[in-house]
């Protein structure tokens, strides 16, 4: 006889399955763990994360060249920079009507400043043509304006010319269209409903002038705040019509016109025929020659991507040439020599903090507790005093009728006339740096030392090993931790460091985070900066990696 049994799942007191049961219990578990955790998390990211990774974005964000003069930069495209001639009138017809709209939106500037960063005289270049860009084709304006006995004076006429008249149907694509440009240019948001679309037939008929209308339309609704109707178009909206006009076969596209303002407009078009067709391009030049300098227009075609390289190859004093990324000039090389300065002057100053704060830390961990205590407090002391104080201290000290030089004088190891330099240079910012960071050393490897069993030592000396030997075979192995701990806290501070090397370090001494503070605050080249900044933040990120590959990361400890 035999017992037959039946086999199933394990089942939990509610009668489900004991696995899924425990599974999901878990799974509550996991979720009270993140919701008490979310504040500091969602803090961490919009306080933390967030801003770097915008900052870091910008080393490679370039929209403003594309943004600003979006029809201009697609017409460059195939401009031949190798020809060594300046690109042809399309080109300039095209940066006529971008440089326009752009120097009512008062943008013609930041892009001007943008592109100084990699052609010198540029911003200028672009400052005195917005000033100046509601002066080409002057004459015809004025000719379109004394037309039909100043009938086109009329904003309303103007108004009702470009959307076709009521009930006519529209262009809502050209508006989309241009409504995007301009909150590319802007950054205003636009209403789906501005109260005006131009209309299809004039559209047709006149794309030019009837784009250049809207872009009014646009920012006269949305930025101005103003009605449309009741003002004056803007110049370009003239030019733009003459061109159209003075062009093969405008004048037929004229004569066919019937819609609103018709008859006003075909004598504007009358008025015109004596005058010569807009050369956009002499216009230009007669702005500024150097429109004409082939070296600006290769610029602006090298930087109207979107997306650039061009700040990375700055930080590692190179350039974007025309057959690709080439060395600067040797006198414009600075990155490079200011990057191997910063990596050289961190390791020393971590090292002379080791030397340093070695024995200050052996002598806290061994003496007792009251008067380890007390030397704690001078070790502390220098966070109580400003940092901006502690720097300035050492530029008093260390100048060369400073209280060092005067003690050396005084001593006669030094003639009064051949005092010692230490400011101003590399010297100095050791000095100060070292002065600055020494209680981040010297707190770790204490830390570590407190734990370190003094018995180690004595059995080592009982088993015949010299002090010497104690120390170098037993006591220093356990306090590496601790080295490491201050070490990588120390070098992780001195390479992000700027005041102090600022005040003390002249032009010798000052660190690559000087330059990145400096395009920040002062020539806000953001994008340099933001470069610069990640190609620190990668620096330290693989001596982090080595450490830990020849150290161990796990190894480190602070107590």
């Amino acid at each position: 006889m035999s017992d037959t049994t039946q086999s199933g799942p394990v089942l939990a007191a509610d009668g489900t399955p004991l696995k899924r049961s425990l599974a999901r219990a878990l799974r509550m578990q996991k979720m009270r763990a993140l919701m008490l955790i979310a504040p500091l998390l969602l803090f961490i990211l919009l306080t933390f994360i967030l801003p770097i990774g915008d900052m870091l974005f910008r080393s490679v964000e370039n929209r403003i060249v594309s943004d600003t003069l979006p029809k201009t930069v697609v017409t460059l495209a195939d401009w031949d920079a190798k020809i060594g001639e300046a690109p042809g009138d399309a080109v300039y017809e095209e940066l006529y009507y971008d440089l326009f709209v752009a120097a009512e939106a008062k943008e013609h500037t930041k892009l001007g400043t943008r592109l100084n960063y990699e052609q010198t005289g540029i911003s200028s270049l672009f400052r005195s043509s917005g000033r100046k860009v509601d002066d080409i084709g002057k004459d015809h304006v004025k000719a379109i304006e004394r037309a039909a006995d100043r009938a086109l004076k009329d904003e309303a006429l103007w108004f009702e010319i470009m959307t076709g008249g009521s009930g006519a149907a529209g262009n809502s694509d050209l508006l989309t269209a241009q409504r995007e440009k301009m909150r590319n240019l802007t950054d205003e948001v636009f209403p789906a409903d501005i109260g005006f679309v131009p209309g299809a037939e004039i559209s047709e008929l006149f794309p030019r002038m009837a784009t250049a209308y809207t872009d009014f339309a646009l920012f006269t609704a949305i930025i101005d705040q103003d009605v449309v109707a009741e003002e004056d178009p803007w110049e370009s909206v003239f030019v733009a019509f003459a061109t159209e006009v003075q062009a093969p076969g405008g004048a037929e596209k004229l004569a066919s016109y019937s819609g609103p303002g018709a008859a006003e407009l075909q004598a504007a078009g009358a008025a015109l025929a004596d005058l010569e067709p807009i050369s956009f391009k002499a216009a230009f030049l007669d702005i500024d020659e150097d429109w004409g300098d082939v070296d600006n227009w290769r610029t602006v075609q090298t930087y109207s991507p979107k997306y650039t390289s061009g700040y990375f190859l700055n930080s590692i004093d190179m350039q974007k040439g025309p057959d690709g990324a080439e060395a600067r000039p040797e006198n414009q090389q600075i990155y490079i020599t200011l990057l191997k300065r910063t990596m050289f002057m961190s390791l020393v100053i971590t090292g002379s903090c080791i030397l340093l704060g070695y024995p200050v830390a052996w002598i806290l961990a061994n003496l007792p507790t009251r008067s380890a205590n007390l030397l704690m407090i001078l070790v502390l002391l220098p966070f109580w005093t400003s940092l901006l104080v502690r720097t300035s201290a050492w530029k008093v000290m260390l100048q060369q009728q400073g209280v060092i030089n005067d003690v050396l004088v005084w001593l006669g190891l030094v003639a009064d006339d051949a005092r010692l330099v230490m400011i101003n240079n590399q010297f100095g910012t050791i000095v100060a740096m070292t002065h600055i960071l020494l209680p981040f050393m010297i707190l770790p490897m204490y830390s570590v030392m407190q734990t370190i069993n003094p018995s180690y030592l004595r059995a080592a000396k009982s088993l015949g090993a010299t002090n010497w030997t104690a120390f170098w075979r037993v006591y220093f192995p356990q306090s590496v931790p601790g080295i490491g701990a201050g070490s990588i806290l120390v070098f992780i501070l001195a390479i992000g460091y700027y005041i102090t090397p600022e005040i003390v370090g002249g032009t010798k001494g000052v660190f690559i985070s000087n330059r990145i503070a400096y395009h920040i605050s002062s020539s806000l080249n953001w994008g340099l900066a933001a470069a610069l900044g990640a190609i620190l933040l990668v620096v330290v990120l693989v001596l982090y990696w080595a450490y830990d590959k020849i150290v161990g990361i796990d190894n480190v400890k602070l107590g």
